[in-house]
């Protein structure tokens, strides 16, 4: 069945370049199949670091919190901040992007997360420790907004694949920070700061991997986004250009073109937008109070840290195969459906006996949060061409990340006036019910190009 992310054109794209630079060169170039798997890694790298700036500080959060003085309710404002840098750095991601390549913006991206981490750890009270962990998603919003435009853009007949990739990845960063970061924090001395501070370490990494792609792309001269699809369908393999494209412009340049949509007529991105809220409001949720749920319910902080893990860590083989299924449907209504019902019944079950079936409400958990990488295929789906995708991504994760934004905070809040969760608990489960009804609108088979004219 084809879709918005098989074989489309890019109307944006400049002609072929010369002759030289057709199918067979490219799949036989060395330096495109070097830089097609060192981008590849690249996405990989960038998405195990997008959430451990908020899953490796779940567990420790009470200590962090005893330390800075911090309450309750600025506490959940914390929770808050990821939401708010997404939705602002994701409206201006696209801007970035045309003016210096999605490639530049994500390698920057990288070096923000790296700062922000590692000098977070020296916050010597709550307002710089807010900012500097700001800083830090910063770089999360852009590469949010800008990655699956490169996944597009570079990987045109493997979208499925690689958004499964990038899920995967996020999953895995994301698991690994809250299962390590208790264990790793005592093994180094019990300093939250030296806890929080080694997953720059991971940022570095990854950065890296971006600087080391433009490297070999500014070494490069053959063809541009055109070559890039000859060498994915010859060489059978995401194999990506190393170099300007015809007239001497970037490919990274040209995947950050095209005609500008009227986004806002289009009610498929307003659909995205607010599922992609909604879905974003439980999962921060998740990732920043879960663990004090366990520990309130009287899990040691090792255990809940564990537990935290395994919700995140069931995303892993599921964001995987979760892309290639729902690409592969007309709709993907089913999905919608079956994620909120794992989420209202994990809720309802941290309501009524948190200790006793914990693992399996962390399990629960993990299957309904991944609802992100089931938005994230849809918006590579619901535009033709990359453009279109860089347009849609950025609306809908800017406007969804600005909806999320109460959330947190109010769950902080519920659970400060109620000196317990059952209310926060059920705020969420409540909050399944909009989700489903948008999802299954956001999840029809249509393109916005369409809709908007």
């Amino acid at each position: 069945m084809s879709s918005a992310a098989d074989t489309t054109t890019d109307p944006t794209a400049p002609a072929a370049g010369p002759a030289t630079d057709g199918p067979a060169a490219v799949a036989d170039h060395p330096r495109a199949r070097l830089l097609g798997v060192l981008l590849a890694v690249a996405v990989a790298l960038a998405a195990v670091n997008l959430r451990p700036v908020v899953s490796s500080l779940g567990p420790l959060l009470q200590r962090v919190r005893d330390d800075l003085h911090m309450s309750a309710a600025v506490a959940g404002l914390l929770t808050a901040v990821p939401s708010f840098c997404f939705a602002v750095l994701g409206f201006a991601a696209p801007v970035l992007a045309r003016r210096f390549g999605p490639i530049v913006v994500v390698a920057a991206g990288m070096g923000a997360i790296t700062a922000g981490v590692a000098a977070r750890s020296f916050a010597g009270g709550t307002a710089a420790f807010l900012l500097l962990t700001a800083l830090a998603l910063a770089g999360v919003a852009v590469s949010n907004v800008l990655i699956p435009v490169v996944i597009k853009r570079y990987f045109p007949e493997r979208v499925g694949p690689m958004i499964g990739l990038y899920s995967m990845a996020l999953s895995a960063g994301t698991a690994l920070a809250a299962a390590v970061t208790v264990p790793l924090t005592s093994a180094l001395g019990g300093s939250w700061r030296v806890g929080l501070g080694i997953w720059a370490v991971l940022g570095g990494l990854g950065l890296l991997s971006w600087l080391l792609v433009l490297l070999l792309r500014r070494d490069g001269r053959r063809g541009g986004p055109a070559g890039v699809r000859a060498g994915v369908e010859a060489g059978g393999r995401p194999d990506v250009q190393a170099g300007g494209g015809p007239g001497g412009q970037s490919a990274a340049a040209e995947a950050a073109a095209g005609d500008r949509l009227a986004i806002t007529r289009s009610r498929t991105a307003w659909a995205l937008a607010c599922f992609f809220g909604i879905q974003a409001t439980g999962a921060y949720a998740v990732m920043g109070w879960l663990s004090k749920i366990f520990q309130d319910a009287g899990v040691s902080a090792g255990t809940s840290g564990l537990l935290l893990a395994l919700t995140m860590a069931v995303g892993v083989p599921v964001s995987f195969v979760l892309p290639n299924w729902a690409a592969r449907r007309g709709d993907q209504r089913i999905f919608v459906v079956a994620l909120a019902a794992c989420g209202v019944a994990a809720y309802l079950g941290l309501m009524i006996a948190p200790v006793g079936g914990a693992w399996l409400w962390a399990v629960l958990l993990g299957l309904s949060n991944c609802a992100f990488p089931l938005t994230l295929t849809m918006i590579g789906l619901r535009a033709r061409t990359s453009g279109g995708v860089s347009q849609l991504s950025a609306f809908s994760q800017g406007v969804g990340y600005l909806i999320s934004i109460p959330g947190p905070i109010l769950v902080g809040a519920l659970y400060q006036s109620t000196n317990g969760w059952t209310v926060p608990l059920g705020f969420l489960a409540v909050l399944l019910v909009p989700q489903v009804l948008i999802g299954l609108r956001a999840a029809r088979a249509r393109h916005i190009e369409d809709e908007v004219g």
